[in-house]
């Protein structure tokens, strides 16, 4: 295995990671932010409306989400191992 495929393999896990991970942290980026305008507005203080409405926020996401990442992942995984196999033989 020559360094250069080491390294490419190394750029697609970190991309497919960036891609899989991006919309559960949107998601729950943008119901912190909402929820911290809120307390802002109110002054409201309890620790169970900021965590609340981002876990809900990130099993919508995940709901949502859920199968192209899983596509995603089993094409990457897939396209990973079909590279491997002449290697390991």
């Amino acid at each position: 295995m020559t360094e250069r495929l080491v390294l490419d393999a190394g750029r697609a896990m970190l991309v497919i990671s960036l891609k899989l991970a991006l919309p559960i942290l949107l998601f729950g980026l943008v119901a912190g932010v909402l929820v911290s305008l809120f307390q802002a507005v109110t002054q409201v203080q309890e620790f169970t409306l900021t965590f609340v409405p981002k876990l809900l926020a990130v099993v919508a996401a995940m709901a949502i989400f859920g199968p192209w990442m899983l596509t995603s992942l089993v094409n990457y995984f897939h396209q990973t191992y079909t590279h491997m196999l002449p290697v390991l033989h």
